[in-house]
């Protein structure tokens, strides 16, 4: 029986983990990593042996690899999964160019799925620049399908597809389990995306604005409990997808205020944080001189989303204009002792965890990144 030959361009963590699921299915995958010209042979026992992106990337010279040009002219399905690190104006300029790489050597009878989050009518953008740069025209000459990654544990159900045009080999290659997907037309996709993204970020703006009334005598309260484990990483999760659904729109919609109010609630979000640090400075009595804040947040930088690491560096840029010495996991903060005051902001339930491991005495304050912003003190 002939392998599916399939490519994956982009080292992403969603385009690792499908890849590793397509082997494991018995696809002859390559993955291609774009700050390389390889494409890589992703076996299953390689698969087995790298578990993640950090562990592939360390032995990637010593793996088998073939021209990115060759390895896309012969593959069947192309999946475009790439590391997305530009923003605003730049972004969709980034997003372009490297579809553009990635695609220039499709042969006919292949199909490209787009794995990256689009606002509603970016595929019809996306099939015009594939017949600009191939010459094929999708849903004839070429394939073409809409399945936007975000939790690699919850794929979406359904794949976009031109005519709700079925395809076996692909449901066999994306389906895991006993999930059930399906095809529909690729516009149902877009709006189904769309739904459930700003569903999840209206009913999170809903929590976010309330829990400021909350004032800190309840904070401890039961009451809450439903709000406490969601932290700034839940939060925001996501957020480029919307910020491609406002992209989609002009004018005064009514989506547009539910897409605007929802992007202002999370930066509001952002200011009070940052204002729970100022407060706790002033409470305290505390020097900016004598004071060290460490933003613990545990990430995973390898996604294809840079939404969380802009953020971080957003937040970091603005708490200095308080305090001089603020450590983030770029700057290698893994230690939380210091002869200074600290102020540890955990931005995740794992984060706050390792935090919980901190013996009392000590002179740290914490304050948990979710709706609530309580403060706790290890004194």
């Amino acid at each position: 029986m002939v392998k599916d030959k399939v490519v994956v361009y982009g080292l992403s963590t969603e385009g690792y983990s499908l890849a590793c699921q397509m082997a494991s299915k018995g696809a002859d995958v390559h993955i291609i990593d774009e700050s390389s010209s390889s494409a890589i042979s992703l076996q299953v026992e390689t698969a087995k042996t790298y578990p993640s992106v950090v562990s592939l990337r360390g032995d990637e010279p010593l793996l088998s690899m073939k021209p990115i040009d060759v390895a896309v002219s012969e593959a069947n399905y192309l999946f475009f999964t790439p590391l997305i690190r530009k923003t605003g104006h730049d972004l969709k300029t980034e997003i372009n160019t490297k579809f553009k790489d990635a695609i220039g050597s499709l042969k006919k009878g292949s199909s490209v799925v787009y794995c990256v989050a689009t606002g509603f009518g970016g595929n019809n953008e996306n099939i015009l620049l594939l017949k600009h740069v191939t010459g094929f025209d999708a849903g004839k000459t070429i394939s073409y399908f809409y399945f936007p990654l975000g939790n690699m544990d919850n794929t979406p159900q359904i794949i976009g597809s031109i005519s709700k045009t079925d395809d076996k080999k692909l449901l066999s290659l994306l389906t895991t389990g006993k999930e059930i997907k399906k095809f529909v037309e690729i516009s149902s996709a877009e709006y189904i995306h769309g739904i459930n993204t700003i569903k999840r970020f209206s009913s999170l703006c809903s929590v976010l604005e309330i829990c400021k009334f909350v004032n800190s005598n309840t904070k401890s309260d039961k009451t809450f409990v439903d709000f406490t484990d969601i932290y700034l990483d839940d939060m925001i999760t996501g957020l480029f997808d919307l910020r491609s659904l406002g992209s989609s729109f002009e004018g005064a919609q009514t989506l547009m205020y539910l897409i605007n109010g929802s992007i202002r609630g999370i930066n509001g979000y952002i200011k009070r944080l940052i204002d729970t640090v100022r407060i706790t400075l002033k409470k305290n009595d505390l020097k900016a001189a004598k004071t060290k804040i460490v933003l613990a947040w545990t990430m995973d930088t390898n996604e294809m989303r840079s939404d969380k690491i802009e953020i971080l560096k957003s937040l970091s840029s603005k708490l200095r204009d308080y305090i001089g010495d603020v450590e983030t996991p770029e700057d290698g903060a893994n230690t939380f002792y210091s002869d200074k005051t600290t102020i540890i902001v955990a931005c995740s339930g794992t984060d706050y965890k390792k935090i919980q491991e901190i013996e009392k005495d000590q002179d740290i304050f914490v304050i948990k990144a979710n709706p609530l912003c309580k403060v706790e003190s290890k004194r």
